[in-house]
């Protein structure tokens, strides 16, 4: 299994070779998440909503990256904007957990 720089320089090199798809974002953003680097991890995820505004995965880690960031407004906005995109999508199960991250926060 590739160690922590390694896969943050492949998500990096993957964000350079398609810097118009919002995947390579959503990755680096989540790999961020997952080692604690909240402000990068917000850096890339709104990025890659940015590319990909109904992007309901991508929304739901930007609301738990603001979360962890103390950005509560921030969070509150994209897990609201998560559960809109999730039900358009018919993933209401996502949409239920983010009107749960969202409770959890007002």
């Amino acid at each position: 299994m590739p160690d922590d720089d390694d896969r943050e320089q492949t998500y990096l090199s993957m964000a350079e070779q398609a810097p118009d798809s919002p995947l390579p974002w959503f990755s680096l953003g989540r790999y961020y998440l997952e080692v604690g680097r909240f402000a990068d991890a917000v850096s890339a995820l709104r990025r890659c909503v940015g590319l990909r505004a109904d992007y309901a995965a991508a929304l739901m880690a930007l609301g738990e990256a603001c979360a962890a960031a103390g950005e509560d407004e921030a969070a509150l906005d994209a897990f609201r904007r998560c559960s809109r995109a999730a039900l358009a999508q018919n993933h209401p199960s996502l949409a239920e957990e983010a009107d749960a991250r969202a409770r959890e926060l007002t």
